[in-house]
C-alpha cells in the first residue's frame, strides 16, 4: 500500500536518499530542504530520475516555514532534519551547544507537534524520529550531538505512550556511523573555536577519536533499511542499523549499570 510521506531535512545524506528511494517504490513524497539551493538540486535529481517528488524549502527553525506543514495531508511524518557539531562538553561554547538543541530538539519537536495534531484529528498516522546510535551511547567529543539525541529518545518514548490512544504510532530510527559527510563535518566544526593555547582538552585526544571516522558504513545500506521501515505498518519502536551496532549498543547499556566512577 502506497503512503504519503513527509520528510524534513531531505536536502542531503540519508534523508535525501530515503526520499528518492521511497519515491521509486511508488510512495508520494513531500521532501523539504533547509536551503533553496538544496531544493533546486533535489528537484533536478528527481526530474532526471523521472520521479514526481514535491520539494520545498523548510528550515525547521523558521516559524513561517513551519506553517507550511499545516497545508499538507500525509500518512507518515519523518523528523529527519538535524545538525551536528562535536567538541568536549566541558569546554564547548554555550552558543554552539544551544544551536544544536535549537534544531535537533526544539525545532524538531515543534515540527512533530504540527504533524501530531493532524494525525490526532484523523485518528491515524505515524511519526518517525531520526535518532542515532548517539541517542543510546556516549562517545567522547561527540557530546553536543549525543545530548540532543538522548533528548529525542526521551521525547519519542514519551510521545509513543501519549499518542497511542489516538491511533498515532511513534518510532525511532537509529543509524550507526554512515559515510554521508555529516559526521566528518561535525568533527571539523569544533576547530573553529578550539584553541590549544586556551583549551585544556588535548588536540591529539580528539584527533585519535576522529580516526574512527575512517571506518564508516556505506549509506546505501542505511537508506535501504529506511525505505523498508518508514512505510511499514508494523515494526519495532526502535530500529538500530546495522545489526552489529545494535549488539554493540545493547552491550554498552548493560555496562552502564555496572560502571563505577
Amino acid at each position: 500500500m502506497t503512503k504519503t510521506i513527509f520528510i524534513t531535512g531531505a536536502g542531503s545524506g540519508l534523508g535525501k536518499g530515503a526520499a528518492i528511494g521511497l519515491a521509486k517504490k511508488g510512495h508520494s513524497i513531500i521532501a523539504t530542504t533547509e536551503t533553496t539551493s538544496q531544493k533546486t538540486a533535489l528537484l533536478e535529481e528527481s526530474k532526471d530520475l523521472g520521479l514526481d517528488i514535491e520539494v520545498f524549502k523548510l528550515d525547521i527553525t523558521n516559524e513561517r516555514d513551519l506553517e507550511q506543514i499545516e497545508k499538507y495531508n500525509f500518512d507518515i511524518f519523518v523528523a529527519n532534519a538535524a545538525i551536528n557539531e562535536g567538541g568536549p562538553l566541558a569546554e564547548i561554547p554555550m552558543d554552539r551547544f544551544r544551536a544544536l538543541f535549537e534544531v535537533n530538539v526544539f525545532a524538531t519537536l515543534k515540527s512533530v507537534q504540527l504533524a501530531a495534531k493532524k494525525f490526532v484529528e484523523k485518528r491515524s498516522g505515524k511519526i518517525i524520529f531520526l535518532s542515532s546510535m548517539a541517542g543510546i551511547s556516549a562517545t567522547p567529543y561527540v557530546g553536543p550531538y549525543t545530548a540532543t539525541k538522548h533528548a529525542i529518545e526521551g521525547i519519542a518514548q514519551t510521545m509513543q505512550a501519549e499518542l497511542q490512544e489516538f491511533g498515532v504510532k511513534v518510532a525511532t530510527i537509529n543509524p550507526g556511523a554512515y559515510a554521508t559527510g555529516f559526521n566528518d563535518r561535525s568533527a571539523e566544526e569544533k576547530y573553529k573555536w578550539y584553541d590549544p593555547e586556551k583549551n585544556f582538552t588535548k588536540k591529539e585526544d580528539m584527533k585519535k577519536q576522529e580516526e574512527k571516522l575512517k571506518n564508516q558504513y556505506d549509506p546505501e545500506d542505511m537508506i535501504e533499511k529506511m525505505i523498508e521501515i518508514i512505510p511499514a505498518e508494523e515494526h519495532l519502536f526502535r530500529t538500530v542499523h546495522p545489526q552489529e551496532v545494535e549488539e554493540q549498543l545493547k552491550k554498552t547499556e548493560k555496562e552502564r549499570w555496572e560502571m563505577k566512577i
